[in-house]
């Protein structure tokens, strides 16, 4: 039995019609080729939202997120707050300057035994009720 490229020797195609046996011929391109000409009607039916612009980008005023400090955090860092210039010892009190930081608003979660004046932006109900209550204070600039 002759082999299958034997048979179709001296044949022009090879029995695959003109476009079939080159590249991506007979499913009318590779990939999204097509989508404004032939398969256009393809397009529309099964991925009409292919081409365009959807949605919006929203200003990186809004999106960007505060950075945020728990007063527990402080607590357990007082120590390294005071030799990284962060914060000063005055008469058995400790001021700490969370702006000088770059620390935006402070949060309520840990414990705080000892009295801290606080420097920050924004803070919540929580930490200041927290902070106030072992004697300390919240200095807003």
């Amino acid at each position: 039995m002759p082999s299958r490229t034997k048979k179709f020797r001296g044949s022009r195609t090879h029995g695959r019609g003109k476009k079939a046996g080159r590249g991506a011929g007979l499913q009318g391109g590779r990939g999204n080729a097509g989508l404004h000409k032939h398969k256009v009607m393809y397009m529309l039916k099964y991925d009409p939202d292919h081409f365009g612009r959807h949605g919006f980008k929203r200003p990186q005023s809004i999106v960007a997120a505060k950075i945020a400090m728990n007063i527990g955090e402080i607590q357990e860092n007082i120590n390294r707050l005071i030799a990284d210039g962060f914060a000063e010892r005055k008469d058995g009190k400790v001021t700490v300057n969370l702006a000088k930081m770059g620390v935006d608003k402070l949060l309520g979660s840990g414990k705080i035994i000892e009295p801290i004046d606080v420097i920050v932006a924004d803070c919540s109900e929580l930490a200041r009720e927290k902070i106030e209550a072992a004697g300390g204070s919240v200095i807003q600039p």
